[in-house]
């Protein structure tokens, strides 16, 4: 074969596979026969290395085969060392070798491969920062986030000196994304600073570029605020968030050309349908934690109904992690508007996707282990509760997720009166050594430590405890902690023998549950105020009392009685993530005892 041209068997084979892979359906393994059959020609190298390349990049992505895809891309890595000026092959084999070797959990063989690969390829600019992203992804997957920034500032240094300032923007973002999830706030901060300003005086010739990079600045400065538990803080954050993705469906097409001056430029941070489930996500999230139950529940759906539309289409993995993230707050939310039967198929619906992507059970296991023992709380099993709570503790290695589980396991010690047990583990989450920036979980540990003091009858000290809850609650709207501080503290009151000072908590508190709503809270104030009515001698209002409280206790019997019959019921006895067992509850004495109903505090916050 003369330099520079292509023999017509080789241009022949090509375009059969081609015509073979995109047919429909698909014939890959004729494709494959066509690429094999290249090899019975001897091939010059550089047609013998990309046609590895092809049958690497084909059995990778069309079949389960990864030892041969492995094997092919390993002879086309070490074949194109040796051939000059060939780098779009060369960066494209060590790429996807290396994504296999981490498929094949063999990430110290995918290390190397990609920081020779980014150690060439700085004439490359496209392929070098992509290599940057991927190295540093691997490293993040190994929860090594020191070398993970330690690569994303190389990549911002690289982007700067090649012009390529979206792309410097994007590593900057992605630095302050890791920081966040490393709870390093303060420099969280310093990064969205300098990350704003760089946004702003940006002139671009793309403005769906400069749009998705204010979204992801928006989304991780919501994400700030809600991870420190500034709900009421983020309010005008998150309203510019629903804004910029708005600009960026009504500026976006998919088929329009990217225009960039460079080519480290040519990348995509997200596609605009995966930034409208992420803000939807988010804005779930705010919902929750200010108590909107209604509004977390509307965009739980949107956001659910688009992810399957979407998996239709590709069903990529961060799909996936989406929907176990909205699956996780729409559960809270069932929990605390008294559908336990809609929760524990939830419930068993996430079990199933973790089933179908391992790696989600990996990193979601603690918070399927800490809604089950939430879902048995609910129940009265308190033995499954603590068990799912003492598994969730063992396996987390999130801070702020290990103290809410504490606080919720306290109150099962507080409703089964193990009050050794409680005063070891409340030492662990004292709210004023509380080793959190989250307010929310600080204020909620007030409110457990007051929990406690009203128990034990130390009124003036419970008082104390809700008081501080009550300040940090009303300084960042958390509703629902609101709402359960004002009528413990009316039950408070009503102990001491004031049913005046009682009436005034408990009324706003049952005002506020019924906007939540929380039928917990409810049922608790309802029974209160029946009370409260008849000492104050208010007989219409008393019966108003008995009307609501049986309202709610009915309501929530039925309830209860729908779970026991469920299969999915029986998913509080799973610790490990096995398969729902259909045997008897081995924690419940009788279908009675489940769906027995006590007038007690709520379920954690």
């Amino acid at each position: 074969m003369a330099s520079g041209t292509v023999d017509p068997w080789y241009l022949s084979l090509l375009g059969l596979a081609e015509n073979f892979r995109t047919s429909n359906p698909p014939n890959i393994k004729l494709c494959i026969h066509c690429l094999q059959t290249v090899f019975t020609f001897k091939p010059p190298p550089r047609i013998e290395t990309r046609t590895h390349l092809q049958l690497g990049t084909v059995l990778f992505t069309h079949t389960k085969n990864l030892d041969l895809a492995r094997f092919h891309l390993e002879t086309a890595w070490s074949l194109s060392q040796t051939i000059p000026s060939f780098e779009e092959v060369k960066f494209e084999t060590a790429s996807l070798l290396a994504q296999i070797y981490e498929k094949q959990n063999r990430r110290n063989e995918a290390r190397p491969i990609l920081r020779r690969a980014i150690e060439i390829s700085q004439q490359a600019p496209y392929w070098h920062c992509r290599l940057l992203f991927q190295l540093a992804q691997l490293h993040v997957d190994e929860r090594d986030f020191a070398s993970a920034v330690g690569l994303l500032n190389l990549g911002a240094d690289y982007a700067a000196v090649k012009k390529a300032d979206y792309t410097k923007v994007l590593f900057l973002l992605s630095k302050g994304m890791l920081l966040l999830i490393d709870k390093k706030l303060g420099d969280v901060h310093t990064i969205l600073l300098s990350a704003r300003v760089q946004i702003e005086q940006w002139v671009s010739s793309n403005p769906t570029q400069k749009e998705s990079l204010r979204v992801f600045f928006l989304i991780l400065q919501v994400c700030h605020y809600l991870m420190a538990g500034q709900v009421k803080s983020v309010k005008p954050a998150l309203k510019q968030l629903q804004q910029s993705i708005q600009a960026v469906t009504a500026l976006h097409s998919d088929d329009d050309p990217v225009h960039s001056y460079s080519a480290a430029d040519l990348f995509q941070w997200l596609p605009k349908e995966h930034m409208c489930v992420l803000v939807y996500l988010v804005t779930v999230m705010h919902s929750m934690q200010a108590g909107y139950m209604d509004k977390a529940q509307k965009y739980t759906d949107k956001a659910l109904m688009q992810i399957e539309k979407l998996k239709m289409l590709d069903a990529h993995p961060l799909l996936s992690t989406f929907q176990m993230m909205l699956l996780e707050h729409i559960i809270l939310c069932r929990l605390i508007m008294g559908n336990k039967t809609l929760a524990i198929q939830e419930i068993f619906q996430a079990c199933h996707l973790c089933e179908a992507h391992p790696r989600l059970f990996q990193t979601h296991g603690p918070q399927l282990h800490t809604l089950l023992g939430l879902y048995a709380m609910s129940m009265n099993c308190m033995e499954a509760a603590e068990a799912q709570f003492s598994t969730a503790v063992a396996t987390t290695t999130q801070p702020d997720l290990w103290t809410f589980i504490n606080l919720n396991l306290a109150i099962v010690y507080l409703r089964t009166n193990r009050q050794s047990d409680l005063v070891t583990l409340l030492e662990r989450v004292d709210p004023d050594k509380l080793s959190t920036c989250s307010h929310s979980l600080r204020a909620s540990a007030f409110y457990v430590k007051g929990l406690q003091s009203f128990f034990q009858a130390r009124y003036n000290e419970a008082k104390r405890y809700l008081r501080e809850t009550l300040k940090m609650a009303n300084a960042e709207d958390l509703n629902r902690l609101t709402s359960c501080s004002l009528v413990l503290l009316g039950h408070i009151f009503l102990s001491l023998g004031n049913s005046q000072e009682a009436l005034n908590l408990v009324t706003p508190a049952m005002q506020l549950a019924g906007k939540i709503p929380d039928v917990h809270v409810q049922l608790w104030a309802s029974a209160l105020l029946k009370d409260l009515y008849r000492l104050c001698g208010n007989p219409q209002g008393e019966a108003e009392g008995y009307r609501l409280h049986d309202s709610f206790t009915q309501s929530l019997l039925k309830d209860h009685f729908q779970s026991t019959q469920q299969s999915e019921h029986q998913l509080i006895q799973v610790m490990d993530g096995g398969p729902v067992s259909t045997s008897p509850c081995q924690f419940c004495n009788s279908q009675q005892q489940c769906a027995r109903i006590a007038v007690t505090p709520p379920q954690g916050d």
